[in-house]
């Protein structure tokens, strides 16, 4: 059954939503003053529409880039002004400090998609009649959408969309979804495969075949070495980063280079530091140019890449690097109290616990990233409880057509 609905706004997932008897009915790649042609959504989902037709166009949509949107899940908005996707997008950190009750300016949003993203997990999955797909997840489902391209990605992932087919056609047959992880390094690609469980040695030395055929960096299944041709390392300021397997990475060079930019511009002063959910150390490396640092994080791999890319470059001042679950233990006020400055930079879900320990502590300057305005605006909420005071929040666009979005922000006492 098809209805009409008047789109009112783009919500903060970057579906269109419409007001109908009071409820907010979502349709995605609908936009604000648009009349659409709905159908419904199978499932569980009473407040979603399927759009069928657009009865009466914006005059902010464009033609989208690529002959998958729409259909992947990977991008929630290719159809939108530029100018208005912008001031969306920024909008979206307002509106989360509002929710909070915090005042505090909200600079411009910075784009720092860059050359485009240099990490991407695919799914490989059998179809009809067991047909190998390798591609992202459809929109709001779990089918996977078969891709042999994606404008979104680095030019250092050139190749990667190949290998990533090729590695899953000897493995599709154990019957098992599969998730191939690749990301760009300097030493070529570094893909970590996911999913496959135990495999006899002739489907390892096929892996290692087709990794010497596609020249990749290093190949690991479940984080364990099936062959490296390379090292995977990554520039860090000063320093280079070898890899751990699967390890979590700034989705874009230019995101990195942003937010470390605005780290470091916020603690210029810092002389003792505490980076705080550090990962391999695009923090730390960086602010140890000219501070002593302490970093800490709960993947153990990480801190250990960080700690030896910092005994192998020269002209940085020292890093304690620790292996520490902050969400279970989070740094309290007494072993706070020897920093200047602390840079935390927790995943989605924020640092609710740390945030508390920081809000009782008597650390004069505390720079916040985060990937989440409405954790962020929790945590800075407990911070301005606390004492602090927020100097201003910057808003950093390196997932460009997702309703993704990073921030940094300054509290001081």
């Amino acid at each position: 059954m098809v209805e009409r609905l008047a789109i009112d706004h783009v919500g903060h997932l970057g579906d269109g939503v419409a007001l109908v008897d009071g409820q907010s009915i979502f349709v995605p790649y609908a936009l604000g003053g648009e009349t659409v042609d709905v159908a419904p959504v199978t499932g569980h989902h009473p407040d979603r529409r399927q759009l069928v037709r657009i009865e009466r166009a914006s005059p902010e949509r464009i033609e989208p880039f690529c002959q998958h949107f729409g259909v992947c899940g990977g991008c929630a908005i290719q159809h939108w002004d530029a100018e208005r996707y912008r001031d969306w997008k920024r909008k979206l950190v307002v509106a989360a400090l509002t929710l909070a009750k915090i005042d505090c300016d909200v600079a411009s949003l910075i784009d720092a998609h860059g050359n485009g993203r240099r990490r991407m997990t695919l799914h490989a999955r059998k179809g009809t009649h067991d047909v190998l797909k390798v591609g992202f997840a459809a929109a709001h489902s779990h089918d996977v959408i078969a891709i042999d391209r994606c404008p979104i990605l680095d030019p250092g992932l050139n190749g990667a969309i190949e290998a990533a087919w090729a590695l899953a056609e000897p493995l599709i047959g154990i019957g098992k979804p599969l998730d191939i992880q690749l990301t760009a390094t300097d030493g070529g690609l570094d893909v970590d495969i996911r999913g496959s469980g135990p495999m006899p040695a002739a489907a390892i030395a096929a892996l290692s075949q087709i990794a010497a055929k596609h020249r990749l960096a290093r190949l690991t299944r479940h984080g364990e070495l099936v062959l490296m041709r390379e090292s995977p390392g990554v520039r860090m300021g000063k320093a280079r980063v070898i890899l751990p397997p699967g390890c979590f990475l700034q989705a874009t060079v230019a995101g990195e280079e942003t937010l470390a930019s605005l780290v470091m511009e916020l603690g210029a002063r810092a002389k003792n530091v505490a980076d705080l959910f550090c990962g391999v150390g695009p923090f730390a490396l960086r602010l140890a140019e000219k501070s002593r640092v302490s970093a800490y994080d709960s993947d153990a791999g990480a801190v250990a890449s960080l700690q030896k890319a910092a005994a192998s470059t020269p002209g940085l001042k020292p890093i304690k690097a620790e292996a520490r679950d902050l969400f279970r233990r989070p740094l309290v006020a007494e072993e706070l109290r020897e920093f200047d400055t602390v840079v935390f930079d927790p995943p989605r879900q924020g640092a609710l616990a740390q945030a508390e320990r920081l809000a009782a502590s008597r650390v004069p300057v505390v720079i916040a990233v985060s990937c989440n305005p409405a954790t962020f605006a929790r945590d800075a909420r407990i911070l301005v409880d606390g004492g602090y005071r927020i100097a201003g929040v910057t808003p950093v666009d390196q997932f460009r057509h997702t309703p993704h979005v990073e921030l940094v922000a300054r509290f001081a006492r």
